[in-house]
């Protein structure tokens, strides 16, 4: 049941509402304008606040659905997180859009708000609070993520392994944001 999780929490996971929904409404690719990524700040950027917010619906709830699937049919913790994983990293790599999709935040919060909601409330904290200081979602997302590994191994260090790999990911796919957030030359709102 593991494996035929994974796989439907990557193809859930695939799915990637920024450019379901930027066709559907007739506005550009986000992976062609913008920052080129298919996630929910671009769309914000692209579309406005209306396609931005369903984009970040869509995106979270890809991430908690699998989870809670996992969940309620009784896989340990530390399989939920890993099926968690998979739904992240189809929407980084997503199959049906030539493997060019998102960073993956807002579906990691919503995986991790099924895993241990005290640790997702804390990565939502430090997101809004870093976004409030810096206006930068890319520094707030760097900064969210690894802080909710030490709760993690102190709460539920079953899931600390796939979130250490998760929080590795995520840096992974900021690696530009992070040479231009050194350059001083970082997107802000």
């Amino acid at each position: 049941m593991f494996w035929l999780l994974a796989i439907l929490a990557y193809l859930l996971g695939s799915l990637s509402f920024a450019i379901l929904l930027s066709r559907v409404t007739g506005n550009p690719d986000p992976r062609m304008s913008g920052s080129g990524n298919a996630g929910a700040t671009n769309m914000l950027r692209l579309a406005g606040k209306k396609l931005a917010i369903l984009t970040l619906f869509g995106d979270f709830c890809k991430g908690l659905l699998p989870v809670l699937l996992a969940n309620q049919i009784g896989l340990p913790l530390q399989q939920q997180a890993w099926i968690g994983i998979c739904a992240v990293i189809g929407h980084m790599y997503p199959v049906y859009f030539r493997f060019k999709g998102g960073k993956g935040v807002a579906t990691a919060a919503g995986m991790l708000l099924g895993l241990y909601p005290p640790a997702a409330l804390l990565a939502v904290a430090a997101w809004l609070l870093t976004f409030q200081l810096s206006r930068t979602s890319s520094l707030a997302a760097l900064i969210a993520t690894p802080l909710t590994l030490p709760l993690l191994a102190w709460q539920e260090s079953a899931a600390l392994l796939p979130m250490c790999a998760l929080t590795a990911l995520i840096v992974w796919r900021h690696r530009s944001n992070l040479r231009d957030l050194v350059a001083g030359r970082e997107r802000h709102f």
